[in-house]
């Protein structure tokens, strides 16, 4: 087997990392970063760029900048989310044809896998041209809240990208084993909280790691639609307000100015990480009839704090919740790991010590940790790491179930349940002489089905005729390493069964996927 590269495929910034000496290492792309922007760019001169140079000429070409793709992967066109980032991207966001989402760019519409794969194709040249040698295999971090479909479409990203997704493993999880891979004072049992607040996404996960290398992830919670990028959007928002009021002129109709405000935005807040005010100066921002206009402002931390109070607020509740579910109290917890570029807001920490009541540990890199640990478990699975054991018992995010009589959700497998795991439960059928029942798949909390995520459906046909409630249907569970889903159905009378593997009922065909693996092969720039 060759060398497994660990991949965190990030909302902003993506990250590779390989074993080399039995140890993680970061790869520098050929830019020279550690990071890699998310970012994806379709030029006037029909070329395709990624990473730093897609980023770099995005106040020019807004329209064709693709980013941030990361909050639509998986996601259905109609999903309140995807409706909400229309409002505030630069690009089109259009409906495909699997009630997915697609991006037009260039006249071309692509979906968000096909965006992420361009970006995991340039962290797999940039392996291949540090190690000399080809890379196929891969492990692949998603957010612990990520669900089903989000889960799939990641999978299927990999592919088209000439991957071979081995393991697609939780964000806090991969953090979790970066932190205990060098750790000098090895406790034999730790209660681990890993607050995770990235660019597009937020999560709380509560470990418990033992010795022998057992990471058993006890809860989990979070939003798959907060991060950064929203605190970025309020200080846009702040400027723009600002500026219609001095200049009478709405910056919300110019892309390229709202672009250039991005990019002050993002890096006055990373200033203020830092300092307690900074200067947002952009020339030439618009002009009018008498002439051109200059946007010049100061922004405080404690106007950003104010910006941005009820984005920082609404990491509380699933973290109280979290702590909940593993049936813990903050003074348990031995040690909080940050991570994601939003945690070194002052106003994040200090939130995170009110929530735990005790400080954060600050020596590790919250850009880098997961795909660092993502490395130690590629690490693991391909041999490299034989002397270091780990064995993760990791949770499902959201509850699994299906739709039953009157629109109602019945749970077969609880939210935080460990996997793998299986579960199966007898129904029967609603209706008198009724020959075949409609399974719909559903994902989520709520106790209406039309309120969850509907993963799938399948039918179960050739039922005996009988009165209502006679037929015995067995429907069965089952959920794999990777978290991903297998439901079947079984007649006990007949023992026909059907069966379905959950693939991400808003993404792509497996045909359409071999279609843009052959397409991408021989594509990089």
């Amino acid at each position: 087997m060759g060398k497994i590269i660990g991949i965190d495929l990030g909302t902003t910034n993506s990250v590779v990392a390989i074993i080399e000496g039995g140890k993680p290492v970061i790869i520098e792309n050929a830019e020279g970063g550690r990071t890699t922007p998310s970012t994806v760019a379709f030029t006037k001169k029909g070329e395709r760029l990624v990473g730093l140079l897609a980023k770099r000429q995005a106040v020019t070409n807004p329209e064709n900048t693709i980013f941030s793709v990361k909050r639509l992967i998986g996601r259905r066109y109609t999903d309140e989310e995807v409706q909400k980032a229309k409002k505030y991207l630069p690009f089109k966001l259009v409906p495909g044809g699997h009630t997915d989402v697609k991006i037009e760019a260039k006249g071309k519409n692509y979906s968000p896998q096909e965006i992420s794969a361009m970006v995991l194709q340039k962290l797999k040249k940039s392996a291949e041209d540090h190690i000399g040698e080809k890379i196929s295999d891969a492990v692949i971090t998603v957010p612990a809240y990520f669900g089903d479909n989000q889960r799939e479409a990641t999978k299927s990203a990999g592919k088209i990208a000439g991957l071979n997704v081995l393991r697609i493993i939780n964000e806090p999880t991969a953090a979790a084993f970066a932190y205990k891979f060098d750790k000098k004072d090895k406790k034999e049992y730790e209660k681990v909280a890993v607050f995770d607040l990235g660019g597009g996404t937020f999560d709380i996960s509560i470990l418990d790691i033992g010795e022998e290398g057992v990471y058993e992830v006890k809860s989990t919670n979070g939003n798959t639609f907060l991060g950064g990028d929203d605190f970025d959007q309020e200080i846009i928002d702040w400027l723009v307000v600002g500026f219609k009021k001095d200049n009478g002129i709405d910056l919300k109709n110019d892309q390229m100015a709202l672009q250039r405000l991005k990019e002050a935005a993002e890096k006055a807040k990373c200033e203020l990480s830092s300092s307690l005010e900074t200067e947002i100066n952009l020339p030439f921002i618009t002009a009018d009839a008498s002439g051109p206009k200059h946007l010049s402002v100061t922004l405080t931390r404690a106007k950003l704090e104010q910006l941005t109070a009820d984005l920082i607020e609404s990491t509380v509740k699933p973290c109280y919740t979290a702590l909940e579910d593993a049936k813990l109290k903050a003074e348990d917890i031995d040690e909080i790991i940050l991570v994601g570029g939003q945690t070194r807001m002052p106003k994040v920490q200090e939130t995170v010590k009110r929530i735990f009541g005790k400080e954060a540990n600050k020596g590790i890199n919250p850009d880098e940790v997961v795909a660092l640990g993502a490395a130690i478990q590629a690490g693991q699975l391909g041999g490299e790491l034989k002397d270091k054991e780990i064995l993760l018992i990791d949770v499902t995010p959201l509850s699994l179930g299906i739709e039953t009589l009157g629109g109602v959700a019945t749970k077969l497998i609880e939210k935080n349940t460990s996997i793998p795991t299986s579960k199966s439960q007898i129904f029967s059928t609603a209706a008198d002489n009724q020959s075949a029942v409609d399974i719909n798949v559903l994902q989520g909390e709520r106790s209406m089905a039309k309120d969850n995520t509907s993963l799938g459906r399948f039918q179960l046909v050739g039922i005996p005729l009988a009165p209502r409630g006679i037929p015995q249907i067995e429907v069965s569970f089952d959920i794999d390493v990777n978290g991903i889903v297998n439901v079947k159905a079984k007649d006990l009378g007949t023992q026909k069964e059907q069966k379905i593997t959950i693939t991400a009922s808003s993404g792509l065909t497996d045909e359409e996927i071999d279609k843009k693996v052959k397409e991408t092969e021989n594509l990089f720039i």
